[in-house]
């Protein structure tokens, strides 16, 4: 049976309602069963993401978190070891949003708020090199995703491999070494999804609250199909990986 984990980097009073709805929406986007799917949410400081071994993939959802806040508290100090360890596991690592600006950080990159983009729609092509990566197997270089985030890659780090592009935001898709990947764009998201997740952050600076409905009205005309079809691509090379090696 496939073992995955999905960690969560929720925290606040609506932490166990947002980590909650990450769940509901991996599920879905990676056709696991909730039995072949362990959920932990690294909520404060005396939370981590517990032994590693025999998982055959890990995901790690987005954040309120931002690299560019000018002190990092011990939560987010925590975090960030938490997924240096998970990185540093051997076990294949995807992270969406936040641990894209974690992980160019780590790398020696540049993170900052040029390449911002709203709440809604971006568009996603495939580098050369994204072509070739494994997860990319059958997508078109070109598709469409739901996205929202106040700070990006501006400038990739050491050993990093951009997959992908876009004309909005240039890092949309990245991997480091062989073994980890981290998308700039929300590959667990739906239409039903981005709003909810609207909901949640409706005061972050994710969107302007006069937009809400505007944007909310134009979410299910959006194809997420092949955004959605990473997370599962993910899934299927985890499980090729691991047959292998048994």
């Amino acid at each position: 049976m496939p073992n995955f984990l999905l960690v969560s980097l929720r925290s606040g009073e609506l932490a166990d309602q947002i980590s909650a709805a990450e769940l509901h929406d991996f599920l879905r986007a990676t056709n696991l069963d909730p039995a072949e799917l362990t959920h932990v949410n690294i909520a404060e400081v005396s939370v981590d993401a517990g032994d590693l071994e025999g998982y055959d993939g890990i995901m790690v959802g987005g954040s309120s978190l931002n690299i560019t806040t000018r002190r990092w508290d011990d939560w987010q100090l925590h975090v960030h070891a938490e997924l240096a360890r998970l990185c540093a596991s051997g076990v294949p690592v995807f992270l969406v949003c936040y641990g894209a600006s974690w992980l160019t950080h780590l790398t020696g990159g540049t993170v900052g708020p040029t390449y911002a983009e709203g709440s809604g729609r971006t568009i996603i092509e495939l580098t050369e090199e994204g072509r070739r990566d494994p997860l990319c197997v059958g997508l078109p270089d070109a598709f469409t995703s739901l996205t929202g985030h106040t700070e990006s890659i501006e400038k990739p780090g050491r050993d990093v491999v951009v997959l992908a592009t876009g004309p909005t935001c240039p890092v949309q898709f990245l991997r480091f070494g062989e073994q980890v990947w981290a998308t700039q764009f929300h590959t667990d998201m739906d239409a039903e999804a981005m709003q909810d997740r609207m909901d949640f952050y409706y005061d972050y600076g994710y969107f302007s609250p006069d937009d809400y409905h505007t944007i909310v009205a134009s979410l299910p005309s959006i194809d997420t199909t092949w955004a959605n079809r990473l997370l599962e691509n993910f899934v299927n090379y985890c499980g090729r990986r691991s047959a292998s090696a048994a």
